[in-house]
């Protein structure tokens, strides 16, 4: 420790973490200034590095102040000091060129619109008045338009901008907000929107008054107008949301029938006439993340003008709602007192459309005008998409504003080698670790599509390009037929870990909420639509006792046939008939329940074939699947019984039913032991079936069955505890993105003196599964001292 105060020393420090493109060296210079430091600060490959000369006191006070003083977009992840031998002949503190370098730094989000850079847009003395590019080193394109690193102007899309000398001077002004903001432009020599007609004919003026192509996107969509607008990490679909006859034409023309669409407004006080928004989600919609928040549906509210069209939503008792996040979107939006819909500019499952180009060739036939603008798109990055449960955040798709923020894994895990974990099939993320650090993409899409697949691969190569990212080993998941695992494959790297999905699952929840390598197993409870076992059967609802190096399958759902394999994710009727064979005989179900329309419908399907197919398992394996036990339960309440139109839609509409789950006792589950401990829906379907029969309401029967399966976990939990050693429940799985089964589950296991963990970081889905991946691939590492195949 340093005992003279006014001893003059000489330091070297540096700064990791997201320090570049946050306006944090101009911060460090501010702050060397007013303590009187000489010295220099540049950004290179491993983040900030300063050099200072002063006295001691000096030194550590801008060392206090730094940390205390941080930029919005910063995050300091370590500062490491050092004292330099020779003290060097600065004579003044000033900010120097980047230097390149091994990378080891971050790559900040994309961030909202900041308050200043707003306040100039809507400024007439501005120079950046109804600039729909206008930003700063607080907010604006980072990760959206990022070539390499370091991130400077000239190694991303705005390199093709060259500064005129009134945005140099700002850009070089260390006093100034915009000193050294890489994207930063005007009027006069940064990007430019302009407007075009679907149909190629040429847009005259007297077509519609406006002040500009971005104003005269209002109009368009007042006057029920679909529109292709360009953004920041991709291109949107917009419409009037309270325009059913524009909402229906959308939804024909992209092929996207019932899956709700995402709402834009240009202000909280419009969605809160739509919507009931608590403290958090509030600060949600205006933090510089800016997602889609997920918000419970006011039911009536007399001073909306107009409501938001019946088909934005279908049958769901929430809207998802964000703000504007670029000045492109406050300008479109000043004059618009509703919501707009803004949805993927895409064929629906494909991903979103990128470039001018690929936009007029795909989406010619469902907008009817174009917003397009000339600065490329490096890197697609689609809205996130967050809920508050029991006031937390829970992530559903993580991408921008959170992507590529690195997440720290618990203390242990930076002796690992750098590790790639390639994800899941379906809602994929793939993940780089360096040094204890997860390194998450946005979220990439279902691979199962061509151009999904391609745009992983350029993404990969991407990723593994800017963060000089050389895995030494690759986490996959188990089943041989991903997408994701052949590509892993086809990489070449030699030490490959196969991940159990679930076991994946369990680990990115312990990763995000800071359970360390040494900790005890605990009781992971993974459900979801499907997962390889290491049985070769597939699994999707599964009590596993785990750390990150190993597991123990401790209980699971019943296992039933998946009828007709992928077709009973598309036809929820068929897990109907499946989970009913598999408990009753249909001459049973005949005599007790013949007047029911679930057994008028399934009597009319091809029962003999049907029956073939699950006495032999033709096309139909077993499956411990949660979430097609919802689809069934769904399809037999009459919930799009005959076609889902979107993944895990049944299960959706049918939480949207609950009602007054306090008030209701749940359906009843048996738990048997045959060889290991599965919970038996039998009893469950007998009560539904009694309930339909006797014209119980859908919203009665939805709240049983989700209070019934909710007792029947915990239930499961306390059975296992009996002979097994835990205090922690880690709940993960998509299934457990549904909050009625999530709260349920958690309030029981709570009152069972039980520590419960869930998502805050990653979904719960799949999005989350390739931090799990490479949490175990690196404990594992860890353990054996080296890497080796398993």
């Amino acid at each position: 420790m340093i005992t003279n105060i006014n001893l003059k020393i000489a330091e070297e420090i540096r700064v990791r973490g997201t320090v570049q493109g946050v306006g944090f060296r101009p911060t460090v210079y501010r702050l060397a200034k007013l303590c009187n430091l000489r010295g220099e600060v540049c950004n290179d490959g491993e983040g900030v590095l300063i050099k200072v000369v002063g006295t001691a006191e000096a030194v550590e006070t801008f060392v206090d102040r730094l940390q205390q003083e941080c930029p919005p977009l910063a995050k300091i992840e370590a500062i490491a000091r050092f004292p330099l031998s020779q003290s060097p002949n600065y004579t003044d503190f000033t900010i120097t060129q980047s230097i390149s370098n091994k990378v080891k730094t971050s790559i900040t989000p994309d961030a909202a619109t900041c308050p200043q850079c707003k306040a100039e847009i809507f400024d007439p003395f501005s120079r950046w008045y109804r600039y729909p590019f206008t930003n700063c080193t607080h907010c604006g394109p980072r990760l959206s338009i990022v070539r390499a690193i370091p991130y400077d102007r000239r190694n991303t899309s705005m390199a093709n901008f060259t500064m005129c000398a009134d945005c140099a001077k700002e850009y070089a002004d260390v006093t100034n907000r915009r000193f050294h903001a890489q994207p930063v432009a005007c009027h006069f020599c940064g990007p430019k929107a302009w407007l075009e007609r679907a149909d190629g004919k040429p847009i005259v003026s007297d077509m519609f008054s406006m002040l500009d192509d971005v104003d005269a996107v209002c109009t368009l969509l007042q006057r029920g107008e679909i529109v292709a607008i360009k953004g920041i990490g991709g291109i949107h679909l917009a419409c009037d949301a309270t325009n059913e006859t524009a909402v229906q034409k959308l939804r024909e023309r992209k092929h996207r029938y019932h899956k709700p669409f995402a709402l834009m407004a240009k202000n909280l006080e419009i969605i809160e006439k739509y919507c009931v928004i608590n403290e958090l989600e509030r600060e949600l919609l205006e933090s510089a993340a800016a997602p889609i928040v997920l918000l419970k549906l006011k039911e009536h509210n007399p001073e909306i003008p107009k409501p938001i069209a019946a088909s934005v939503a279908p049958n769901i008792k929430s809207l998802g709602f964000m703000l504007p996040y670029t000045p492109l979107h406050h300008l479109i939006l000043r004059r618009m007192e509703r919501p707009i819909v803004l949805t993927s500019g895409n064929l629906s499952d494909e991903p979103q459309c990128i470039t001018n180009e690929v936009a007029k060739d795909k989406l010619s036939k469902i907008a009817d005008y174009f917003l397009l603008h000339n600065r490329d798109i490096v890197n697609r990055v689609d809205d996130s998409v967050v809920k508050v449960v029991g006031n937390r955040l829970q992530i559903l798709r993580r991408a921008r504003g959170y992507a590529p923020a690195p997440i720290r894994l618990p203390s242990g895990f930076e002796q690992a080698p750098p590790i790639l974990a390639m994800g899941s099939e379906l809602k994929n993320t793939f993940c780089l670790l360096r040094e204890g650090e997860a390194i998450l993409s946005q979220h990439l899409g279902d691979l199962e599509n061509v151009a999904a697949l391609t745009a992983y691969r350029e993404t990969l190569e991407l990723y593994l390009h800017l963060f000089e990212h050389k895995p030494e080993a690759i986490a996959l998941d188990l089943h041989p037929e991903y997408l994701s695992t052949k590509i892993g494959k086809e990489l070449g790297i030699n030490q490959v870990y196969s991940i159990q999905h679930h076991h994946a699952h369990i680990a990115a929840c312990m990763a995000e909420n800071g359970i360390t390598l040494e900790t005890k197993p605990i009781l992971g409870i993974a459900l979801d639509g499907l997962g390889y076992g290491e049985d070769g059967t597939l699994w999707g609802g599964e009590f596993l006792l785990a750390d990150y190096r190993s597991y123990e399958r401790l209980a699971t759902f019943k296992p039933i046939a998946m009828l007709g394999g992928e077709q009973a994710i598309y036809q929820p009727w068929r897990n109907t008939y499946a989970h009913l064979m598999a408990g009753f005989n249909w001459e049973e179900l005949e005599v007790k329940y013949r007047e029911l329309e679930i057994l008028e419908f399934l009597g009319r399907q091809p029962r003999s074939l049907l029956n073939q197919m699950l006495v032999k398992g033709i096309n139909s394996p077993l499956a411990s699947s949660a979430g097609r036990l919802f689809d069934g339960v769904a399809a037999a309440l009459g919930i799009c019984c005959d076609r889902a139109s979107y993944e895990g839609q049944g299960a959706i509409e049918l939480e949207a039913l609950v009602d007054d789950i306090d008030e209701e006792t749940g359906y009843p589950f048996e738990i048997i032991s045959a060889p290991i401990y599965y919970l038996e829906p039998r009893t469950m379907w007998q009560a539904l079936l009694t309930d339909l029969q006797q014209g119980v309401s859908q919203r009665v029967m939805a709240t049983r069955f989700h209070l019934g399966l909710a007792k029947a976990i915990a239930s499961m939990v306390n059975h296992l505890r009996e002979t097994h050693s835990f205090t922690q429940v880690a709940l993960t799985g998509g299934v457990f993105q549904n909050q009625v089964l999530l709260e349920q589950v958690s309030k029981q296991l709570n009152v069972m003196d039980l520590t419960v963990l869930t998502h805050s970081l990653v979904p719960a889905n799949d999005g989350g599964l390739s931090l799990g991946q490479v949490a175990i691939a690196a404990a594992k590492s860890i353990q054996k001292g080296n890497i080796k195949c398993v």
